[in-house]
């Protein structure tokens, strides 16, 4: 019988599931019917995963899930912060990861073909994409003494000595607080050190740069996704080992934890933040080179809408389980203007596949229901092995270039990043808003995309 026989009905626009594997921790599931019909069966056991972390005291599944590392993709889970576990798969390797969108009173109409091409290629001549590219940046000659300065300092240090472009006030933080004593793991198992060059790079995968048109507004809008490259995957790994080692009773890699007792559980949280502020100033420093191909092809400047992380691990506090350890797998803060922080009420960045829209959205008032978090994107439907398989270049070119949208300089688009390998991003927004986690502010139709391809 499948474990969704088990899933109820909260009568709250979410659902909910007990089992003997689950136990007493609370899983709530933040899904639409529809979404909740196309879920992999395979997910189940990566639920009782993210259950069975000491001290669990909430599991929130995100409507963009899917099969991930230990945990599925789209895992909020609260730990009790002064007792429980600070798990490394709800985590993930990509520490930091998160979005930026960026706005001008430039009109959609400016985004005449040839000018979105010209974007595409004005940014591709700044920032390099793909997996291992070395910055093209004023960060690319870092020592190791700047590199550490900057993984310490964040974008308060990169604002300091390197001058400040971008108005840092519509960002969620400057830094992530960093001990004094921790020392990173330079040559250790994961090599953090390949990502020091890394820094103002974009990435692979599903990272991306997106020209986009708000549907509201008209005006052009500018939307970036990426992390913390080689340093964030190189700590990741390394501490994934440490944990295996520390306790050998955990039965895979991916579900590694520190509880407060270990002598690394300090020095992973501190792995934790110097990640997470790689990946705040390399978004940073690309955004600046974004916005100079974009005054160069349009004329106007950009103003930066909102920036934020997501795969990060934090200490909040909450109204229904006190001080918890929050982490975030593929999801993203959703604070509302209540809540006691300096960003309550921030704009929530949702891309979708590009050939879909995205949306910003606002924490509304049930946001606690979810541990203050929502989805990070529309999420994956298809593994990319299944999507290499199943479509063929030509077809999928051609439907991009009949949407008018430009991929890349070539208009070739990665095949396992075309819009059929990603959930309806209508839906998945639709998810949020029924269970009354946010509200829709703006959607952003994609005119103009840039990926790294491998």
């Amino acid at each position: 019988m499948s474990w969704k026989s088990a899933v109820k009905d909260s009568g709250q626009g979410f659902y909910t599931l007990q089992t003997e594997d689950t136990g007493a921790v609370p899983v709530r599931l933040f899904l639409t019917p529809q979404l909740l019909d196309e879920l992999e069966e395979s997910i189940y056991p990566q639920i009782v995963n993210a259950a069975s972390f000491p001290g669990v005291k909430l599991v929130a599944i995100t409507p963009d899930v899917h099969y991930g590392y230990g945990v599925p993709i789209g895992t909020v889970l609260l730990t009790d912060a002064a007792s429980g576990a600070v798990a490394m798969g709800p985590v993930g390797y990509d520490i930091g990861c998160g979005m930026m969108s960026a706005s001008s009173d430039v009109p959609v109409s400016a985004a005449t073909p040839d000018n979105r091409l010209r974007f595409n290629r004005a940014v591709t001549g700044r920032v390099a994409l793909g997996a291992g590219k070395v910055s093209r940046t004023r960060l690319k000659h870092l020592s190791q003494k700047e590199f550490e300065a900057i993984i310490r300092g964040g974008a308060a240090h990169y604002a300091q000595h390197f001058g400040e472009r971008v108005d840092r006030t519509r960002a969620e933080r400057d830094r992530l607080p960093v001990d004094d004593a921790w020392q990173v793991p330079w040559g250790a198992q994961g090599r953090p050190e390949r990502g020091i060059p890394q820094l103002g790079t974009l990435g692979g995968g599903n990272h991306f740069i997106e020209l986009q048109g708000n549907v509201k507004s008209d005006a052009l809008y500018v939307q970036m996704h990426s992390g913390s490259r080689g340093f964030g995957h190189g700590l990741a790994t390394n501490y994934f080992h440490l944990a295996k080692a520390d306790n050998p009773a955990i039965k895979a890699l991916d579900l590694g934890y520190f509880t407060p007792e270990s002598s690394h559980y300090r020095a992973y949280l501190n792995a934790v933040a110097a990640g997470g502020n790689f990946a705040i100033v390399n978004r940073l420093a690309m955004f600046e080179q974004i916005a100079d191909a974009f005054e160069e092809v349009f004329g106007k400047p950009l103003s930066l809408v909102y920036e934020i992380s997501h795969n990060l691990v934090q200490r909040e506090h909450h109204p229904e389980f006190g001080d918890v350890h929050v982490h975030r797998k593929g999801a993203t803060r959703a604070f509302p203007r209540d809540y006691d922080d300096p960003q309550a009420g921030h704009p929530i960045l949702i891309p979708g596949s590009n050939r879909d829209s995205s949306f910003i959205l606002r924490a509304a008032e049930h946001a606690h229901l979810s541990g203050y978090s929502v989805n990070h994107g529309s999420g994956r439907r298809m593994s990319r092995g299944a999507a290499k398989k199943m479509f063929k270049q030509a077809e999928v070119d051609a439907a991009y270039k009949e949407a008018g949208i430009v991929v890349n300089t070539d208009g070739m688009v990665p095949i396992d990043e075309s819009k059929d390998c990603y959930k309806s991003s209508r839906e998945v927004v639709e998810a949020v808003t029924r269970a009354g986690l946010a509200t829709i502010e703006h959607e952003l139709i994609p005119l103009a995309s840039i990926k790294g391809t491998e």
